[in-house]
């Protein structure tokens, strides 16, 4: 094995293991077994009980938004890097077999 591909996979791990432990420290006690109801993204004047915000401007706690970015923010990272190889592995191989 080559010095490249054992970075490689030095990095490929870290990722994992950082991605296993967000996974593993999220609170997954809040999730239900069936389907529930949630307000919508629309500052709605209709229906102001389905606004995703407080009164005071701030995300209320069963948003989406907050469930995302709040609770599971440190997942997307690891996720962001991944996706952003992927990009790029994808974009090497495709010159690679242009230039073939």
């Amino acid at each position: 094995m080559s010095k490249r591909s054992s970075k490689g996979l030095v990095v490929v791990g870290i990722l994992l293991v950082v991605l296993v432990a967000g996974i593993f420290a999220s609170n997954i006690e809040t999730n239900y077994d069936e389907p529930q109801g949630g307000p919508t993204f629309a500052g709605t004047t209709h229906d102001p009980g389905l606004d995703i915000y407080n009164p005071d401007g701030t995300l209320k706690k069963n948003s989406l938004p907050y469930a995302v970015f709040e609770e599971y923010g440190f997942v997307l990272i690891p996720l962001a890097l991944l996706m952003f190889g992927a990009m790029v592995g994808g974009v090497v191989i495709s010159k690679e077999e242009v230039e073939e």
